[in-house]
């Protein structure tokens, strides 16, 4: 009988019972708990899914803490302000009601504003990320089993979208596309620039994944396991998603985990160029560019969200480093 990798990954490590000195018995793993196993033993991987764990729970109780903290995103404190718009007292006005001080200008509250910050980026990056992998997983798998004309041309429009300069088609299809249904003095809805990036994004990311995919189905369709199940009558969809699929979810994740971090800083990227977010929307790359002017004044209000930004994209990376070393069955971690 012949086994799929999935099956085969599942080793059996031999383990102390306790009974008697030197006694051992064969204790069967599946390969999630030998993953999780690896996971726990990997120092760097507990402290990036700890930082991971926090800013996520953070994003998903941002209005937890604006009620919490007191102070709403766009509100202003003009009040705390000298006649030149900088921020009264030190490291610009970092106090006990303002934790993180206030953006010179405007008076806005940072803190809060970085808290909204990580939930909209952790929005679109999420979002794009699972779009684009399942569009990715899909065309990739069918190219890689079905092979022939509709293997040539998925591969073709993979190339025509790789092809095409990510940057430079945001920055032309963004505004334009805003244009369209919205005048140049009308207020872009958050929810329609949000799903306008998650669609620019999901639009150029999902060739990466097809190709990863493709490559992994076209060394396994050959495969004993495979042949058994077509010989049995199992018909596409149970060959694609129950006989392929489960075998090549591990490299999936990890394109998953990596995909995240780069739409933070697409996403912050565009902000930054003034074609992602609308002004009002607390966002990174806004925050980031607005402090330009203030570099020497006030550091701190480059500072704090820069180093945030730093610390997300970091954990994310590192955390998909972790997980890919703990995905390779021939890893010895």
């Amino acid at each position: 009988m012949s086994l799929s990798p999935t099956e085969g990954v599942a080793l059996a490590e031999i383990e102390s019972t306790g009974d008697g000195p030197g006694e051992k018995a064969l204790v069967g793993r599946s390969p999630g708990q030998l993953v999780w196993s690896r996971l726990r033993r990997d120092r760097t991987a507990l402290v990036s899914g700890v930082v991971l764990v926090v800013f996520v729970l953070l994003a998903l109780g941002a209005p937890l803490v604006q009620r919490l903290y007191g102070v709403s995103p766009n509100e202003q404190f003009g009040e705390l302000l000298d006649a030149t718009g900088m921020p009264l007292g030190y490291v610009g006005g970092v106090s006990g009601d303002h934790w993180f001080g206030l953006e010179p200008g405007l008076g806005r509250d940072i803190f809060i504003r970085m808290i909204f910050g990580i939930r909209t980026s952790l929005l679109i990056a999420l979002g794009a990320a699972l779009i684009t992998t399942t569009v990715g997983v899909v065309l990739g798998i069918i190219s890689g089993y079905l092979g022939g004309v509709v293997d040539s041309v998925i591969s073709w429009f993979t190339d025509v979208a790789l092809a095409m300069p990510f940057l430079v088609f945001a920055l032309a299809v963004v505004p334009t596309f805003s244009l369209r249904f919205y005048g140049p003095r009308d207020a872009v809805p958050t929810w329609f620039a949000v799903t306008t990036l998650i669609v620019v994004f999901a639009a150029f990311g999902w060739t990466s994944t097809a190709r990863l995919v493709r490559g992994q189905v076209v060394s396994l369709r050959e495969r004993e396991f495979v042949e058994a199940a077509r010989a049995s009558g199992a018909g596409l969809g149970h060959m694609l998603f129950r006989q392929l699929l489960p075998n090549i979810w591990a490299p999936i994740l990890v394109s998953f985990s990596l995909l995240v971090p780069s739409y933070v800083t697409g996403e912050a990227a565009l902000s930054f160029l003034g074609v992602g977010l609308p002004e009002s929307v607390p966002s990174f790359g806004r925050m980031i560019y607005r402090s330009i002017d203030y570099l020497q004044t006030d550091p701190a209000y480059v500072f704090f969200p820069g180093i945030t930004i730093f610390a997300l994209v970091l954990a994310f990376n590192l955390f998909g480093d972790a997980l890919r070393d703990a995905l390779d069955p021939k890893s010895s971690r």
